[in-house]
C-alpha cells in the first residue's frame, strides 16, 4: 500500500502537513473535518435565521468603504426576497472587484442581526452565474495551520481517498457483532458526507461512521496496552523478596502506624517485587495519604536483597522534600541517600554520579538529572517516579533503562478517575490509598473576593498571633515564569510591610537550590510564620504547624493545583482554613473551578469534575508530557464504548493476532511510544 507522501510534494509543503500530524498519505485519511458547510442549498434571504450558517445567492446592488467606528467594505447583496448586509473587515482589491455592483455571488456565513438589518460578516463569497451547480455533498472544514490552505488539503486528502486501498482491519465475526459499518465506508462518508445525512449526529460525532473510527481509535489504544503487559510478562527482572530486617526496623521507628489502607497497598508492592517480572504499578493517593512512607518501604525492599533504587520527582523543591525526608528517616538505619539534581556544583554531581556508579549508594534521589547519560547505576533494582504524569514517556524509559529491568512504581496525588485510568495507564497495575492518616481534620476552604483583601489580610495577623504558620500562594500568569516570579516578589514587599512583626519567608523556582532548601527548613522549624511562595509549594512541603493558607487570584489556578495546594494545609491535628481570594469578573470556567473546589474535599471526586471541565489531556498534563491523546473518541462520553473496546481487545489478541497486528500498524505506525511506554 503506496503510504508515502508523493515525492513531488514540496518541502514547505511537507513541513506543514507534519505540524498538524500527517507524515503519510494514511494519515491523510484520517485527518477528519472539524465541520462543514452546507453549500448543497441556496436559502432566500428573508428566510434567513439569525446564528445559523446559510449560503445565499444575489447580486450586489451596493458597495463601498467606510472608514468609521474602523475602515470595511460595506455591501448588499439582493435576491428577490430581501437585502442582506455583507461586512468585512479585512479585505484585498481582488475582493472589491468580486464585490462589485452588479457581480452575482453566493455567500455563506453565519447570519446575525446587525446595525442595519441582517447581515453576515467576512462570508466566503463565490461567483456565480445563472446556472452555476450546487455542490452535491456538506464542504468539509479541516484542522490546518498558518500556510496551508483547506484547497491543499483537500487535493492531497482526496488523492489518497481514492488511490488508498483502505481494507478492514476488523475480523467479519467482530464487525458483525458490533454492527458497525466498514471502515474505508466510514471515513469517505466523513470526508464526503451526502445532503441528506443527518447533520446534528454528524456534528456531535454520533453518526455510525464516527462511532467506527472511535471504536477503531480505543479498540488500538487498548490493544496497545494489553501487548505492553503481555510484553512485560515474558521480560525477566530481579526478585526482590521481602527480607524483612530493615523494613521491619524502618516500622519500628516510625512515630505513626501504618493504615490500613497503606499497608494493603504495600503487601501488593511488595508482592510484585517477589515476582520474576518487572512490576509496573502506579500508586494513587490523595495529598497528604502517605505515599512517601510506602515509596520508602518498597525501596528499603529492594536494599535488602542488595539491589539500589531510585527516586525521580519533576521538580527539585519536591525531589529535594523527599530527599531530606528520606534522608532523616534511613540514616538511623545505616542507609545514606545521595542527592542528584542539574542546579548541584559540577563537583558535587561526579561525586553523586560516582557514589551511584560505585554501588556506595543504594539509593538515590534527584530529578530527571538521574536519566542522564553519564549517570551508571551498579544494580538498579526499582525505579519509583513521583508525579509521574509530568514525566515525558522518553523520560521515563531512559531511567528504566538504567537497569536490566528494574521494577516501577509510579506515584500519582493527582487522582485519576476511573474512566482516565481504564484508557490511559490500562497496562498498568493500580493501587489506590483511599484513605488519609487518622488526626487529619479536613480543610475548611472559603471563596472571599479580592475587594476585601484587608479582611484577610487581618486573618493572617491574628492566625500567626497564636503560634500558627501561614502560606500565601501567588498566581501563576499566563504560564510565565518572570511574571510570576516579579508578582511574588511584590507581594513579598507588601506583606513585609504590613506584618513588621512577623517573619516572612519567599520561595520561588529561581531560587538556588541551597538558599530554597534553607527558606523551607526554616518555615518547617517555625522560624519564619508566613511564607510567600508561587506555585512550587504545590507538592512535597509538610508543615504540619501551617493551618492557614491563602491562594491570590485563584480563579487563575487549575483545579488539581487548586486541591495540591490546599494540602499542604491541614497536615496537623489543628482545624485549618484555605481562602480562595479572587478577582472578578469570573468566566464561566473559573466560576465552575471555583464551586467544584468549595464543594469538594475528596480529590478523586474533583478529578471527576475537572475532566469534564479541561478534558483528559489537560489533567494528566499529557499535552506537556507525551502522554498519547485521543484524537477522536471522548472518554468522557464514550465509556461504554471504551468498555467494548477492553473486551474486544483480549478477543482479537486471543483469536485473531493477525488482525490484531494490523489494527495496531494503521493506528500507531506513527506512535512507537505508544507501546513501549
Amino acid at each position: 500500500m503506496p503510504t508515502t507522501l508523493p515525492a513531488t510534494l514540496q518541502k514547505p509543503t511537507r513541513d506543514k502537513l507534519a505540524k498538524i500530524g500527517i507524515i503519510n498519505r494514511f494519515d491523510l485519511v484520517l485527518h477528519l473535518p472539524l465541520r462543514y458547510e452546507d453549500e448543497t442549498q441556496i436559502v432566500r434571504i428573508d428566510d434567513l435565521q439569525a446564528g445559523i450558517g446559510s449560503q445565499v445567492e444575489g447580486e450586489i446592488i451596493h458597495a463601498e468603504i467606510a472608514f468609521r467606528p474602523r475602515r470595511s467594505l460595506i455591501c448588499q447583496l439582493k435576491d428577490d426576497s430581501g437585502i442582506l448586509f455583507l461586512r468585512f473587515l479585512n479585505f484585498y482589491p481582488s475582493q472589491q472587484k468580486q464585490l462589485a455592483v452588479g457581480k452575482r455571488i453566493r455567500a455563506l456565513g453565519a447570519v446575525r442581526v446587525g446595525y442595519f438589518g441582517m447581515e453576515m460578516v467576512h462570508p466566503k463569497c463565490r461567483t456565480a452565474g445563472e446556472n452555476t451547480p450546487l455542490k452535491q455533498a456538506l464542504t468539509p472544514v479541516y484542522p490546518t495551520t498558518a500556510g496551508l490552505p483547506q484547497a491543499t488539503l483537500v487535493k492531497h486528502i482526496h488523492a489518497a481517498l481514492n488511490e488508498l486501498d483502505l481494507p478492514d482491519t476488523l475480523p467479519p465475526e467482530i464487525l458483525s457483532k458490533l454492527q458497525l459499518p466498514s471502515f474505508a465506508d466510514s471515513v469517505k462518508l466523513l470526508h464526503n458526507p451526502p445532503p441528506s445525512i443527518d447533520e446534528e449526529a454528524l456534528l456531535e460525532r454520533a453518526h455510525p461512521a464516527w462511532l467506527r473510527i472511535k471504536f477503531d481509535e480505543l479498540l488500538a489504544q487498548q490493544l496497545s496496552m494489553r501487548v505492553h503487559y503481555r510484553k512485560r510478562q515474558q521480560r525477566t527482572a530481579p526478585q526482590l523478596p521481602a527480607e524483612g530486617n530493615l523494613t521491619a526496623a524502618f516500622q519500628k521507628v516510625l512515630p505513626f502506624a501504618l493504615t490500613d489502607a497503606q499497608q494493603k497497598v504495600l503487601r501488593e508492592i511488595s508482592h510484585d517485587l517477589t515476582r520474576p517480572h518487572p512490576m509496573q504499578r502506579l500508586l494513587q493517593g490523595d495529598v497528604g495519604s502517605g505515599k512517601t512512607v510506602v515509596a520508602a518501604l518498597a525501596a528499603l525492599q529492594a536494599i535488602e536483597n542488595g539491589y539500589q533504587a531510585a527516586l525521580m520527582a519533576p521538580t527539585e523543591i519536591l525531589a529535594e522534600q523527599h530527599f531530606l525526608k528520606l534522608r532523616e528517616w534511613l540514616e538511623p538505619l545505616g542507609i545514606s541517600p545521595v542527592w542528584l539534581s542539574g542546579s548541584l556544583k559540577k563537583k558535587d554531581k561526579l561525586a553523586a554520579i560516582e557514589r551511584i556508579a560505585s554501588g556506595d549508594t543504594l539509593l538515590a534521589i534527584g530529578t530527571h538529572a538521574l536519566f542522564q547519560s553519564q549517570v551508571e547505576f551498579k544494580k538498579l533494582g526499582l525505579v519509583i517516579v513521583d508525579e509521574q504524569h509530568k514525566f515525558g514517556v522518553q523520560q521515563r524509559l531512559a531511567l528504566r533503562g538504567k537497569g536490566k529491568e528494574p521494577h516501577q512504581l509510579m506515584m500519582s496525588a493527582t487522582p485519576i478517575p476511573r474512566t482516565l485510568a481504564m484508557s490511559y495507564y490500562a497496562d498498568l497495575d493500580v493501587s489506590v490509598i483511599d484513605k488519609l492518616p487518622p488526626g487529619r481534620t479536613p480543610v475548611v476552604t472559603k471563596l472571599i473576593n479580592d475587594s476585601r483583601r484587608d479582611e484577610v489580610i487581618e486573618r493572617v495577623r491574628n492566625a500567626c498571633a497564636q503560634g500558627k504558620q501561614a502560606y500565601w500562594v501567588c498566581p501563576l500568569i499566563d504560564e510565565s515564569e518572570t511574571l510570576q516570579l516579579q508578582t511574588a516578589l511584590e507581594t513579598y514587599a507588601t506583606l513585609t510591610e504590613i506584618f513588621p512583626d512577623l517573619k516572612v519567608g519567599l520561595v520561588h523556582g529561581k531560587l538556588n537550590n541551597t538558599d530554597k532548601a534553607n527558606v523551607m527548613a526554616a518555615f518547617k522549624a517555625n522560624e519564619l510564620q508566613l511564607l510567600v511562595a508561587t506555585t512550587v509549594i504545590e507538592v512535597g512541603v509538610d508543615v504540619p504547624n501551617a493551618s492557614l493558607m491563602v491562594i491570590d487570584h485563584a480563579e487563575r489556578m487549575g483545579l488539581s493545583q487548586l486541591h495540591q495546594l490546599r494540602g499542604r494545609v491541614g497536615r496537623g491535628a489543628e482545624q485549618s482554613l484555605c481562602i480562595l481570594l479572587f478577582q472578578t469578573p469570573l468566566s464561566e470556567l473559573a466560576r465552575a473551578r471555583l464551586k467544584v473546589i468549595f464543594e469538594n474535599t475528596d480529590g478523586f471526586e474533583i478529578a471527576r469534575q475537572d475532566m469534564q471541565l479541561r478534558g483528559p489531556g489537560e489533567l494528566l498534563g499529557a499535552r506537556q508530557s507525551g502522554v498519547p491523546m485521543l484524537r477522536f473518541a471522548d472518554i468522557t462520553q464514550d465509556e461504554l464504548m471504551l468498555n467494548t473496546a477492553r473486551t474486544i481487545a483480549d478477543e482479537i489478541l486471543q483469536d485473531y493476532p493477525d488482525a490484531a497486528r494490523a489494527h495496531l500498524q494503521r493506528w500507531m505506525a506513527n506512535k512507537p511510544d505508544y507501546l513501549h511506554a
